[in-house]
């Protein structure tokens, strides 16, 4: 991508986001009609449908050739990362918008020929918004994000979610356990995108998940490459910006270790 362009596009991305985050403030305390998708605990709401057409709307008017991929569905259907690809998490963290009020996100993710070019995760609660152009370093507001330290496992917090710890159809849980026994703590936060920007931030170590939709990690993609970390699939590889995917992502020290001594598909 052109360095004038992906300008341009970060700028554009990230007054879009910010101006997102103050809709939803606006209507933090209206009653918000909350409907399920695929199972009672996944949920959305009337706010992520308004928050994902204004970024369509934008995106539209400013950039007609470009495609945009969203959790809810506004977009089109996108079957190729040719061009230029907006990939969009209204709000991601549903769940705690509707029960805390509190930690959750509006994800960016800009995919140009295949690559992740940008990314934004804007914590819209607290104010702070974590951005990344490719090869330009990691922000958490105006503040660059220093690369990740090495690290042994045993110094490391693990983002995991209990329910990959208890039987499954996906993972070998007893496996992820002695994980959970090596590490020195874990965390879950209830948002992937709050997640790997805590990662890229460098006050978590790794975040695992085996059953992710590209808009829930688009955004920290670039994020975490420019602080040196990692995130692929379960088994080491690329992932894919247009599939659901299994997703580890960790620092560097760890990451070959964790997918090697702790994760076992099923």
């Amino acid at each position: 991508m052109e360095q004038s362009l992906k300008h341009t596009l970060h700028e554009q991305a990230y007054q879009w986001v910010l101006e997102a985050g103050q809709l939803i403030k606006e209507k933090m305390d209206t009653p918000l009609e909350v409907m399920t998708k695929s199972s009672p605990k996944d949920l959305v709401t009337e706010m992520d449908k308004a928050v994902e057409s204004f970024f369509l709307e934008k995106i539209r008017k400013n950039h007609p050739s470009h495609k945009v991929l969203g959790e809810e569905g506004v977009g089109e259907a996108v079957h190729e990362t040719t061009g230029t690809v907006w990939i969009i998490d209204p709000i991601d963290g549903t769940m705690n918008f509707v029960h805390q009020k509190t930690n959750f996100a509006v994800s960016i993710g800009i995919i140009h020929e295949g690559k992740a070019e940008i990314g934004l995760i804007y914590n819209v609660m607290e104010d702070t918004i974590y951005h990344a152009k490719r090869g330009e370093g990691a922000y958490k507001n105006d503040k660059q994000l220093p690369k990740l330290p090495e690290k042994t496992l045993d110094q490391c917090l693990i983002e995991l979610n209990h329910f990959w710890l208890c039987p499954n159809r996906r993972v070998n849980e007893e496996k992820l356990q002695q994980l959970v026994y090596k590490a020195i703590g874990t965390r879950a936060y209830g948002s992937a995108a709050l997640e790997l920007a805590f990662l890229a931030e460098g006050i978590t170590d790794a975040y695992l998940t085996f059953s992710l939709q590209p808009w829930d990690y688009a955004g920290g993609y670039v994020l975490l490459e420019e602080v040196g970390a990692k995130l692929t699939d379960a088994a080491g590889q690329p992932v894919d910006f247009l599939s659901r995917t299994t997703v580890v992502a960790a620092n560097t020290s760890i990451h070959q270790e964790i997918i090697n001594d702790y994760i076992e598909l099923k």
